[in-house]
């Protein structure tokens, strides 16, 4: 039996992830801006439910929600970093405003819950961290930049915390979905910037019209995927990156190969600014 922490779990990815880790018997650290979401989620009240406030904006919510956990049940073992939204607009439409409210929670959030929960997982010199990032933060697109970026810096932090954790024998794992069918296409979990540039319509326009259209229509199954995110903390040498989806698979293969041509490409040029 392990205690899971998870964060944005009262919907979508996270919600079945929660589900999926009570119904194997762990317990679980449930944390929402607001609990009852959480309890609302779950009206069968399992057993092994903590629900806690937490925003992960706001550092003293997440310590607290830490606090509530250990002393409940102990410790913490697993940390899955769901808590997020995403963002549509061409690069140059995406305001200020817009892309530093969606990094305080992409990001950030997630730094702040690192801080909180990591002390724990230290201590036992054990555990395993779960970033819920996007195959759009390896390979992105037009009109979901802003969003790409914010998990892409979501990549670089996993990468880097993979190796300062492994050490202590903390795993690492940064997933990696596809188009899933949750909410996350609905004005829930995704905000779009007016197109007001004509001269994006070409670029992003389509991008924009798909995601649009595509809400409820999502190739993947969320309950398969959780499934898949739990079974990985079960695993001996769990990876660095786990794509879920074929779709995520055919875009990360796509990216990988189009890399490689450039590197070929452009082989004699990047070798030649030796001293």
């Amino acid at each position: 039996m392990s205690v899971w922490f998870v964060t944005g779990a009262s919907r979508g990815l996270g919600a079945e992830i929660t589900r999926e880790a009570l119904e194997r018997g762990h317990r679980v650290i449930a944390t929402a801006r607001d609990a009852s979401a959480v309890l609302k989620a779950y009206p069968e009240k399992p057993e092994g439910l903590l629900a806690v406030d937490a925003d992960v904006t706001r550092p003293e919510q997440l310590a607290r929600a830490v606090e509530a956990g250990l002393a409940e049940f102990g410790r913490i073992d697993v940390v899955v970093n769901n808590a997020g939204y995403g963002l549509v607009g061409a690069v140059e439409e995406t305001s200020d405003q817009a892309a530093r409210d969606l990094f305080d929670v992409n990001v950030f959030g997630v730094l702040n819950t690192l801080r909180a929960t990591l002390p724990a997982l230290r201590s036992q010199r054990s555990g395993h961290v779960l970033n819920i990032g996007s195959v759009g933060g390896f390979a992105t697109a037009p009109a979901v930049g802003v969003y790409g970026a914010s998990k892409f810096a979501l990549e670089g932090i996993s990468e880097a915390l993979h190796g300062e954790l492994a050490p202590l024998g903390i795993h690492v794992t940064i997933i990696e979905p596809g188009g899933f069918r949750t909410d996350f296409l609905n004005s829930s979990s995704i905000r779009f910037e007016p197109a007001t540039l004509p001269d994006y319509a070409a670029g992003a326009g389509p991008v924009r019209e798909a995601l649009a259209a595509n809400d409820g229509l999502q190739p993947g199954d969320p309950v398969k995927a959780a499934k898949a995110v739990v079974d990985i903390t079960e695993a001996a040498e769990p990876p660095l990156r786990l794509q879920l989806g074929t779709d995520a698979v055919e875009r990360v293969e796509a990216k990988l190969a189009l890399v490689r041509r450039e590197l070929d490409t452009w082989r004699h040029t990047s070798v030649s600014t030796a001293i």
